[in-house]
């Protein structure tokens, strides 16, 4: 069997741009790369007839996190709750959730303030521009 390793967490949004500048500014993340896909190969692969893909990969600690703006672009899924098949959510760890918290801009949309789980965990929640949650946990 081959051996398995994660490369990409993938995240489909309706404008790249947006999103890249929120992860970028918001997290500190890196971008690695910019490009575009395109073709009958693509389309076939990612199951979507004509589809083209713009790409951003981002780093975060050695995770490479992928942002995809598609043309033709899908028709939004409502938003799902955490406790529903199917929700996402991308997972980061920072030192001081307090710390990160009191940098947010102002504009930056949060579920509460930071919050201390039954198991000890310091957690919070943030929205990026299209409504896609983020946990921030104290690592």
């Amino acid at each position: 069997m081959t051996d398995l390793s994660a490369h990409h967490y993938g995240i489909t949004v309706a404008d790249l741009d947006t999103a890249v500048e929120f992860y970028r500014d918001t997290f500190d993340l890196d971008v690695l790369d910019r490009f575009e896909v395109s073709g009958e190969a693509f389309s076939e692969a990612v199951g979507l007839d004509g589809a083209t893909g713009r790409f951003a990969h981002l780093d975060v600690d050695g995770a490479r996190i992928e942002l995809v703006e598609y043309d033709p672009e899908g028709t939004a899924e409502p938003p799902r709750s955490l406790d529903q098949p199917g929700a996402k959510h991308l997972g980061l760890a920072v030192d001081d959730v307090d710390e990160f918290y009191a940098r947010l801009p102002g504009d930056a949309e949060t579920l509460s303030e930071p919050q201390t789980t039954s198991s000890g965990a310091r957690i919070l929640g943030v929205r990026d521009p299209e409504g896609n949650r983020v946990e921030v946990i104290e690592a």
